[in-house]
């Protein structure tokens, strides 16, 4: 697996999407593009007040993006959608193993480039879109030093309770994240099978944890 590749777009998608910190209980009836603006900003202005998070403080942050960043996300369908095919012949175990190794290398990431967050803005670009879609994308912009950072947001309406939208997609720079993970995993795949894949994101993930 080309791991630098892979790292540096989750560092990005990390980076980006940290404006998904908090969700009111109304956000069951706000669009898709109010609410990831609105998020986008007032996370964006904690983050740069969190002294804790600023010094880098890793605990503090993994526990924040695994309570906060991940339930809004849907990640069975992100992890599912990125093993591809594969996914359907694998066993339940083999399946918790793999959510659970990559919800580690994604909530790593984020914790990485969290304390990263001091001078950038979001802009949310026009939504194409009308209100009984249920599949939408959210084109946005990071600004701040440097050439801004092209990234789309790809989110589904979920019925019931909880968070009216969940990520199930991002686009980075042009490239679709979950298409990404799933070339990088097919050939972990066809060279040693899912328990290889698990393997890989596993040492990757043990990795990490000593940097």
């Amino acid at each position: 697996m080309n791991r630098r590749f892979l790292s540096r777009l989750l560092a990005v998608f990390a980076l980006s999407a940290s404006g998904l910190l908090a969700l009111p209980a109304s956000a069951a009836d706000e669009a898709a593009d109010v609410m990831i603006k609105r998020l986008s900003t007032e996370v964006l202005a904690t983050i740069k007040t969190d002294a804790a998070i600023q010094a880098g403080d890793i605990s503090r942050i993994i526990a924040l993006v695994d309570a906060k960043i991940m339930p809004h996300v849907n990640f069975q369908r992100m992890t599912a959608s990125a093993v591809g095919p594969a996914w359907r012949q694998a066993t339940p175990e083999q399946k918790k193993r793999l959510q659970d190794e990559f919800k580690i290398l994604l909530v790593r990431t984020y914790s990485g480039a969290l304390s990263q967050v001091n001078e950038q803005t979001i802009v949310v670009k026009p939504m194409r879109a009308v209100p009984a879609d249920a599949d939408v994308v959210v084109r946005t912009e990071i600004k701040g030093r440097g050439d801004p950072v092209q990234l789309d947001y790809r989110l589904e309406k979920t019925p019931g309770e909880g968070p009216g939208w969940k990520i199930f997609n991002l686009n980075v720079l042009g490239v679709w994240l979950v298409e990404t993970y799933r070339s990088q995993f097919a050939q972990e795949i066809n060279a040693k099978g899912l328990d290889g894949l698990i393997t890989t994101l596993s040492d990757l993930n043990k990795a990490n944890a000593k940097r």
